[in-house]
């Protein structure tokens, strides 16, 4: 556990190689958390791997806190989380919130930063959270039914501020049935066939209530970016490694992020798997971003560079 100011404590593990190359996983939401399976991406031999909870997420204290939670206060834990570890440069492995916050790092910190592996591209502009409050709706009606309908008739003009105004209530008899909504909502649109969720289904530990709460809040404000981020600032990261991972058929963050992304950034590698959603565990998708830590991993060691190990690569 790392204390990152007077309130917000982070958890954090490292694993792999001591004296590997270091690589900083960044879970998604915001609020979602890590888990053991997320060191799987990395080659234990080779890396470092550095995997943490961001304020308020999973194991960091306190759960589901809103109090000085902001993307500038992330940047700022993780700048702190290593120098900590005493790890010059790393590698800055991020999904879904995890591209925008690995993205906001390491442009506010390129000097820090060795390369980028990108899934899910979410850039958090207000047609992304648009998307994701309405237009899913396209694809996923039934979902979106349910995940409107747990509003009375007359709140469902604004979605986001009166599931917010609930997610925030003291009283668990209003903010948890809120919290299973959202963390629904959200499950059913993200991966290409139906999956199971139930630790979000039954909120166990309360991470329903972090990943919604923590989620809202980002979306309310912003995800306290400017309007104008990234696209003036890539210069400072364009010579950086970065291959950009994206399903196809990617519901929560749709693929036009990730090529509009890959365009402005054109010395990136982008991955289309063609069979995949937005889960960072469907089969595609995890190939894709091994197949990505592995070419890193070879580029470093001057082995081959980016080879193609699918049919579908470009």
């Amino acid at each position: 556990m790392l204390a990152v100011d007077g309130r917000h404590t982070l958890y954090w593990e490292q694993s792999g190689n001591p004296a590997g190359e270091p690589v900083v996983f960044l879970h998604g939401g915001p609020g979602a958390g890590s888990a053991p399976v997320h060191r799987r991406f990395f080659d234990p031999q080779f890396y470092r791997i550095v995997i943490f909870d961001q304020r308020g997420c999973g194991r960091s204290m306190p759960l589901g806190d809103l109090h000085d939670n902001t993307t500038t206060h992330l940047v700022a834990d993780m700048e702190k989380l290593r120098a900590h570890l005493g790890i010059s440069r790393w590698l800055l492995f991020g999904g879904s919130w995890g591209s925008t916050l690995a993205l906001a790092y390491g442009l506010r910190y390129p000097e820090r930063t060795t390369g980028f592996v990108l899934r899910g591209v979410f850039l958090g502009g207000r047609s992304e959270i648009e998307w994701f409050l309405h237009g899913m709706r396209t694809i996923f009606p039934e979902a979106w039914r349910d995940f409107a309908e747990h509003l009375p008739v007359q709140e469902r003009g604004d979605l986001l501020a009166n599931y917010y105004r609930r997610l925030i209530d003291r009283n668990p008899d209003i903010h948890r049935p809120a919290a299973r909504s959202w963390s629904r909502y959200e499950a059913a649109c993200s991966t290409l066939y139906p999956t199971q969720r139930a630790p979000f289904e039954s909120d166990h530990g309360g991470f329903a209530l972090a990943l919604s709460r923590i989620e809202a809040h980002y979306f309310v404000h912003g995800t306290f970016l400017a309007d104008n981020w990234p696209w003036n600032e890539l210069n400072r990261v364009r010579h950086l490694p970065c291959t950009i991972v994206q399903g196809r058929y990617d519901v929560v963050c749709p693929i036009v992020t990730a090529d509009s992304l890959a365009r402005a950034w054109p010395e990136a590698r982008l991955v289309v798997v063609p069979d995949a959603g937005h889960s960072a565990l469907e089969p595609g998708i995890r190939a894709a971003l091994v197949n990505a830590t592995e070419n890193y991993r070879l580029a470093q060691s001057d082995e081959a560079l980016f080879a193609p190990r699918f049919p579908w690569e470009t």
